[in-house]
């Protein structure tokens, strides 16, 4: 089993900023990928950002230059830390772990307001 815990979500004011990270835990061997994607009501899953072992980063078009990826490969944890909020992204982000298959986290709730 795997467990992943999610923390850092919350409500936050256009312009503002939000750090969210992922700690796995578990019957866990070799992370090759950590990541987050969102999904908004009535939307598709999108991918926010990902990062490989080997610490290469790729983001969706929306949040580069934004958001800005990170892992302790020690902790089997990732970041995700989000600046110039938009209303537009609102959602609920979701942390993945590939390790031999896909591992989602929960979700926690990102609210921006104008």
């Amino acid at each position: 089993q795997v467990q992943l815990v999610e923390s850092g979500g919350g409500l936050v004011q256009a312009g503002g900023s939000l750090r969210l990270s992922c700690a796995a835990s578990g019957s866990i061997s070799s992370i090759n990928v950590m990541g987050w994607y969102r999904q908004a009501p009535g939307k598709q899953r999108e991918l926010v950002a990902r990062i490989t072992s080997g610490g290469s980063a790729n983001y969706g078009d929306s949040m580069k230059g934004r958001f800005t990826i990170s892992r302790d490969s020690a902790k089997n944890t990732v970041y995700l830390q989000m600046t110039s909020l938009k209303p537009e992204d609102t959602s609920v982000y979701y942390c993945i772990v590939i390790s031999g298959r896909d591992y989602w986290g929960q979700g926690t709730q990102v609210t921006v307001f104008s």
